[in-house]
């Protein structure tokens, strides 16, 4: 399945995202499989969560069923019993493509930038794509790591300004689009705005309004394909 998390709803944490989808699946009716054992857990598989905070149109999960439903009655049914904000896009019967985590190889970001000058991030963005390496700190559950932001980074582009919302004249506004490679650690748009204050000390005065827009298996051209559609067509991910 493809769900949305958007609007005020971008701030529910997975944890709790995770919590409602399974009262929506009750609510629903939905014959969902349990795994075996003394504490028996609903058949639910998540891939590449987005980050608390940031909106999205391309989340990622699996659920496995005690008998088979109509995958679009079932979207349905699901997007119904979730708030609006959390918006069922998507839903397909999983084939002989692999894994959702096999299939999720790159992401593509769009970052809002309020009070930004575009030519200022043009700059920037130029900056950090001629960097070979760019080191950036953020704290994970295993403390705070040091790593590379610039390698994972695919493509990185100021959009032109016919394409940014319009807002008052007075108060500039950029936008960011990033293509970012899957990678160990993941490389995550706040990772992105941290190597621009490295290399060019880039520094957002406002909070950056941040949408994943696609994530998927990476073609040759450095297109993201959608990975239910290996499911849809009935092809596997590797003859793509």
């Amino acid at each position: 399945m493809r769900y949305a998390k958007r609007g005020p709803l971008r701030f529910t944490s997975h944890r709790d995202f995770a919590r409602a989808f399974e009262r929506a699946l009750r609510r629903a009716g939905v014959p969902i499989a349990f795994s075996q054992g003394f504490t028996p857990h609903p058949k639910i598989s998540y891939a590449s969560a987005a980050p608390t905070g940031v909106a999205s149109e391309a989340e990622y999960l699996e659920i496995g069923l005690r008998e088979p439903v109509d995958p679009e009655q079932l979207r349905i049914a699901l997007d119904a019993a979730l708030s609006p904000g959390l918006d069922v896009l998507d839903a397909v019967e999983a084939g002989g493509g692999g894994g959702l985590a096999d299939r999720i190889e790159a992401s593509r970001w769009r970052i809002e930038l309020p009070e930004v000058d575009p030519a200022a991030l043009q700059r920037a963005v130029a900056d950090f794509t001629a960097a070979e390496e760019i080191q950036v700190e953020r704290m994970t559950k295993q403390g705070r790591r040091t790593f590379d932001a610039r390698g994972a980074v695919i493509s990185i582009d100021v959009l032109p300004s016919s394409e940014t919302p319009s807002r008052a004249a007075a108060v500039p506004c950029a936008i960011l689009e990033v293509v970012v490679r899957q990678v160990t650690p993941s490389v995550r748009p706040d990772d992105v705005l941290s190597g621009l204050r490295v290399v060019a000390d880039l520094e957002p005065p406002v909070a950056p309004k941040v949408i994943r827009l696609e994530q998927g298996t990476l073609t040759a051209q450095g297109e993201i394909v959608d990975p239910l559609d290996a499911d849809r067509d009935g092809a596997a991910i590797g003859e793509r």
